[in-house]
């Protein structure tokens, strides 16, 4: 090699490493401009609609997103935490009750084999139960605990800056989106800025697709939660079915998260209501990905299972709970990326060049 290729193979592992280093700040970056899209989404539609100029339609969209987040707060959200607070609360019941019939059941069982029971089930008594009280040495936990809730207020300040640095930089993209694409567009070689131009193009339209989709797919899992809870019977409707709407974003891991809760409100009432929740939550499940999923998505890149458990493991791991959260919008981004520059512009022509020689 020689020294330019040695100085600029040094350049790049530089560049690497400072991008390591800064992963923190580049994922909320990210987050911010997944935000700016779905506004910029919006901002499409109003202008498509009503035929308006750019800035009356963002000013439209801003007025829309904060009546809907007004109507939410003070509408949705009372009910949900109350509801959301008794789910909390039937959880470490609901596991007792099931410590109870996994009891009885293999007590019943031994007793059918062995004709008795001969005390080998101890693992499976109430010592694995959740008190229903508090442990009578909380006081003296509580000094410990009041520097921990120092903690937990320092992350909450820090959770509220981050936030507010999402939400500013989104609006300053949506406000001008072609401006800073443009200025992003000026680190890239000048021989390679119009194709560029032309990929970022394509992953903004794959960001709005996919957030598109995953809106109606969430509202309909939501609202099939919701029926079918309402047919079995089973309490605390309204939050579950929230709960279901909103972990639907996060594949895999929301909708199995989703299902814990009904659950345990049904596992109280009576165990077949339990089992009947989780038939109905897989047969939701199942809709969802194979019908509602591929009906709303059928312009937008579709992703494999087994790509998107990868995206959620990898993302999660280096960028922590954020990542999980943005781990879909990634991978659609990535897939572009490499689709359209390492695939499209990069190996197609060294195959032919390869072939030719």
């Amino acid at each position: 090699m020689k020294f330019g290729q040695w100085l600029g193979l040094i350049a790049l592992l530089a560049a690497l490493v400072l991008l390591w280093s800064l992963r923190d700040a580049l994922i909320l970056l990210f987050a911010a401009v997944v935000l700016a899209m779905a506004l910029c989404t919006l901002v499409g539609a109003i202008r498509e609609r009503l035929g308006v100029a750019r800035p009356i339609a963002l000013l439209l969209a801003l007025l829309l997103v904060t009546l809907v987040v007004l109507v939410v707060a003070t509408v949705v959200i009372p009910p949900f935490i109350n509801e959301f607070r008794q789910l909390v609360l039937q959880v470490p019941k609901a596991w007792n009750e099931l410590l109870t019939l996994m009891r009885h059941s293999l007590q019943g069982a031994s007793q059918m084999i062995y004709g008795r029971t001969d005390g080998s089930l101890d693992w499976l008594k109430p010592t694995l139960s959740i008190p229903p009280t508090l442990p009578p040495d909380l006081l003296g936990r509580l000094g410990g605990g009041a520097i921990g809730l120092v903690g937990v207020a320092g992350n909450l300040g820090a959770a509220l800056l981050q936030t507010l640095f999402v939400v500013a930089v989104s609006l300053m993209i949506a406000a001008q989106p072609s401006g800073y694409r443009e200025a992003l567009l000026l680190l890239a070689p000048s021989f390679y800025r119009r194709r560029l131009r032309q990929v970022l193009v394509s992953c903004g339209t794959a960001l709005s697709s996919w957030m598109v989709g995953v809106l109606i797919s969430s509202v309909c899992v939501g609202l099939l939660a919701a029926i079918g809870l309402s047919v079995l019977g089973v309490k605390l409707v309204a939050a579950n079915a929230l709960l279901a709407g909103l972990l639907n974003v996060i594949p895999n891991v929301g909708p199995t998260l989703s299902t814990i809760f009904p659950m345990s409100v049904a596992l109280l009432d009576a165990p077949w209501k339990a089992v009947a929740v989780l038939v109905v939550y897989v047969v939701i499940q199942n809709l969802e990905s194979y019908v509602i999923t591929p009906s709303v998505m059928h312009h937008q890149l579709q992703l494999l299972p087994g790509l998107t458990l990868t995206a959620q493991l990898l993302f999660t791991l280096l960028f922590g709970p954020l990542g999980l959260l943005l781990a879909l919008p990634l991978a659609v981004c990535l897939q572009v990326l490499l689709r359209d520059v390492l695939i499209h512009d990069i190996l197609d022509p060294w195959k032919r060049e390869r072939q030719q020689t």
